[in-house]
């Protein structure tokens, strides 16, 4: 089966349980799901029940869908995301964007865990990604395109949506939010850096680096899909005798979380 034809059948399944326009769809990185406690009337789906949906297989993705409103605004939150380090093809880490495309998707919010390579960002800080460096060594538009699917060769250079950065920047700034801009490097993992690569990945421009989000921002931009990213920085490597685990990784992001609650019930209130 072509992938488009992948995309329909998905999109057929789910519009028999979400309507036909839906203001924001939210993928939520690692320990950062909580927000979906706050969605009214919810619609619950398991990717397991969706047509060619891969499952997660890390720490922190549930693997569902969560549906309903919040202050009014149309929301489908994504509790679990597919990493190229799973053993998952481009193609599939990359399918959900192309369904919620599909599915009438407004805008795409993506929130995702990372390491700090900016010595002046601490852990528990808010990153709002206004550009990436991509180093994972391969492309999610690699290989034959169908045109159903978008174009050949998208521009990069604003896929990062300008007044969605900037309206939720400023929401942070007025809720007194520790936050900045930055540029996030994209690398395909499991493996943490190593000093000398954290070094090289802040000399080529990078503030945070994690192992997601680039494939998926890539494919929205194909998409032609407005992209909000926020990251939220999990370590500081550069204190003396700083060693990063996946423990401390899902602590920060789980107590950073009611943070990004708060910033997105003011901007759907908007």
């Amino acid at each position: 089966m072509e992938l488009y034809d992948k995309v329909i059948s998905a999109q057929n399944f789910l519009k028999e349980y979400l309507p036909s326009s839906i203001d924001y769809a939210i993928i939520a990185g690692t320990g950062l799901s909580g927000l979906a406690d706050d969605v009214t009337d919810p619609i619950e789906i398991s990717y397991s029940e969706i047509p060619h949906f891969p499952e997660p297989t890390v720490e922190g993705h549930q693997g569902k869908m969560i549906f309903g409103k919040i202050h009014q605004k149309k929301v489908l939150i994504l509790k679990g995301r597919f990493h190229y380090y799973e053993g998952y093809s481009m193609t599939e880490v990359t399918f959900p964007i192309r369904v919620l495309h599909a599915i009438g998707v407004k805008n795409l919010i993506i929130t995702n865990a990372s390491g700090s390579l900016n010595p002046a960002l601490e852990a528990g800080d808010l990153v709002f990604i206004k550009d990436h460096i991509n180093l994972f060594p391969e492309n999610p538009l690699r290989g034959l395109n169908d045109d159903r699917l978008g174009l050949r060769f998208p521009a990069l250079n604003e896929v990062y949506n300008d007044g969605l950065l900037h309206q939720s920047f400023s929401l942070a700034q007025k809720l007194g939010i520790s936050s900045r801009q930055g540029v996030y490097v994209g690398l395909q993992g499991p493996s943490l850096e190593t000093p000398a690569e954290y070094n090289y990945l802040r000399i080529i421009g990078g503030d945070v680096v994690g192992m997601s989000t680039v494939p998926e921002v890539i494919v929205a931009a194909q998409c032609k899909m407005p992209v909000l990213c926020l990251s939220v920085c999990t370590n500081n490597p550069f204190k003396d005798g700083a060693k990063t685990t996946i423990e401390e990784v899902l602590d920060v992001a789980n107590k950073t979380g009611e943070k990004i609650r708060l910033l997105f019930q003011e901007l759907f209130k908007l």
